[in-house]
C-alpha cells in the first residue's frame, strides 16, 4: 500500500472527524469529497469503500465516548457505585437517564433497519446529498428563527421523555443523506425547548449507540476484508477521524450557544450551490 493511498485515508478520516458532529452532514461531505475528488472506489481496490467509511466512523464514535466519558459512566450507573446515601439519591434523580436516551433512539433505529437497503441503493449520490443539505439548512433556520425568545432547558438532565421522543422522531429526517443527524436532532431539540448546548449534548450522546450499532452490523458483514495488508489503511483513517473528531466536538460545544444554527445553515446552502453549479 503506497503513501498516496494512506494520505487519502487520512483525508477521509479528517473529513469524517471534522463534520460528523457539526450540523453540516458528514455523510454528505464524505460522498461529495469522494465523488468529486478522491474516488475511493478506485483506489480502495478490493476493499469496499463503505467498509472503510464504517471504520473511520468508529473513530468519531470513540471521540464522543472520550469527551463524554463521565456522562456515559453515569448512564451506565458506574459513577454511582462510588456514591452512597443522599448523594447517590440526588444523582439518580437529577441526571440524564438511560431510558430517556433509549426513547430518543427508537424511531430512527426502527426506520433505519427497515429502509437500510433502499437508502444505500438509491440515496447515496451527490445530487440527493445536495437536496438534503438545502432542506436541512432550511429546517435549522426555522429552528433558530421561531425559538429566539423561547425559554430554554439548559441541561440534558432536564429532558423529559416526551421531548426525547420528539427529538427521536425528528432524527428520522437524517436518514436522508445530507440532511445531517446532528442538524436534525439539534434543531428538533431547540424546537421542543432545549438550549442549543443541551440539544447538542443530547445529540452526541444519542449518536454513540445508534452509530455503534449500525457500524458493528456493517463490520460483521464485511469482516473478511480486514486483512493484514489492509490494516495500515484502516488504522490511518480511524486515528485521523478520532483525533479530528475530538477537536471538532470540543470546539463546537464551546461555540454553539453563541452562534446558533443559522451560520451552519448558510454554509450548507453555499456548499450545495457551489457543488451544483461548479461540478454538476
Amino acid at each position: 500500500m503506497d503513501l498516496l493511498t494512506l494520505l487519502k485515508a487520512i483525508i477521509l478520516g479528517l473529513v469524517e472527524g471534522l463534520t460528523e458532529f457539526a450540523p453540516v452532514s458528514s455523510t454528505g461531505h464524505m460522498i461529495i469529497v469522494d465523488d468529486m475528488w478522491l474516488q475511493s472506489k478506485e483506489f480502495l481496490g478490493q476493499y469496499p469503500a463503505n467498509t472503510f467509511k464504517v471504520v473511520i466512523q468508529l473513530g468519531s464514535i470513540l471521540a464522543v465516548v472520550v469527551v463524554f466519558w463521565s456522562r456515559f459512566m453515569d448512564l451506565l450507573g458506574l459513577n454511582r457505585l462510588t456514591k452512597s446515601g443522599r448523594e447517590k439519591q440526588s444523582v439518580n434523580q437529577n441526571r440524564l437517564k438511560l431510558t430517556t436516551v433509549i426513547i430518543g433512539l427508537i424511531p430512527a433505529g426502527v426506520l433505519g433497519v427497515l429502509f437500510e437497503d433502499f437508502i444505500d441503493e438509491h440515496l447515496f449520490t451527490t445530487r440527493t446529498v445536495l437536496v438534503g443539505l438545502v432542506l436541512g439548512a432550511i429546517f435549522m433556520i426555522i429552528a433558530d428563527k421561531f425559538t429566539k425568545n423561547t425559554p430554554k432547558i439548559d441541561t440534558v438532565d432536564q429532558i423529559t421523555y416526551k421531548q426525547a421522543l420528539t427529538v427521536g422522531l425528528v432524527q428520522c429526517l437524517s436518514l436522508w443523506p445530507g440532511f445531517s443527524r446532528s442538524g436534525a436532532t439539534i434543531s428538533g431539540g431547540v424546537l421542543v425547548g432545549l438550549s442549543h448546548r443541551a440539544a447538542s449534548d443530547f445529540t452526541f450522546i444519542m449518536a454513540v449507540p445508534i452509530m455503534a450499532g449500525a457500524s458493528g452490523l456493517s463490520l460483521l458483514k464485511n469482516w473478511q476484508y480486514f486483512t493484514l495488508d489492509a490494516l495500515p489503511f484502516f488504522i490511518a483513517g480511524f486515528i485521523s477521524a478520532f483525533l479530528f473528531a475530538i477537536v471538532s466536538i470540543r470546539f463546537f460545544l464551546k461555540l454553539i450557544n453563541k452562534i446558533k444554527l443559522t451560520p451552519f445553515a448558510i454554509y450548507r446552502i453555499v456548499l450545495a450551490a457551489v457543488i451544483y453549479f461548479v461540478f454538476l
